[in-house]
């Protein structure tokens, strides 16, 4: 079961966060599933995760490549290190394009079930990589 979660961990990171593939985060992500990591306030179900990815990350950065650094997988859950790197060609976060390649670090834990992302838990470096762009 565990390597079977891995793959399922792996084809979110290149099909949905690499690729924009919604049908793939149809069939990955599960109706009831759980952000733990949600900002305090604000929602934390299955949509959100999708605007997340929609409507921060894929305007502001172009050529997305997920590389998975490590994997670990025991029982119903994987922890991921992973980075995500691409192109700041839109704005992020309210800081202009700046043409600039950018790399984003995440560790992220995901409860499989029945081959679904149902809860997540993750930390990133996104908003070191934010602020670093408005200091340049």
């Amino acid at each position: 079961m565990s390597e079977e979660n891995k793959i399922v961990v792996q084809r979110f990171n290149q099909q949905v966060i690499a690729e924009g593939n919604r049908q793939a985060f149809e069939d990955l992500v599960a109706p009831r599933f759980i952000n733990r990591s949600a900002p305090a306030g604000t929602a934390n179900d299955r949509e959100s995760l999708w605007r997340t990815f929609n409507q921060i990350l894929f305007p502001a950065l172009t050529d997305l490549q997920v590389s998975i650094e490590d994997q670990i997988a025991e029982r119903d859950w994987v922890t991921t290190r992973k980075t995500i790197a691409g192109v700041h060609n839109g704005e992020l976060l309210g800081v202009a394009p700046t043409g600039k390649k950018l790399t984003i670090a995440v560790m992220d834990m995901v409860r499989i079930e029945n081959g679904q992302y149902v809860e997540h838990w993750g930390l990133n470096t996104l908003a070191q990589v934010v602020n670093q762009l408005k200091q340049d």
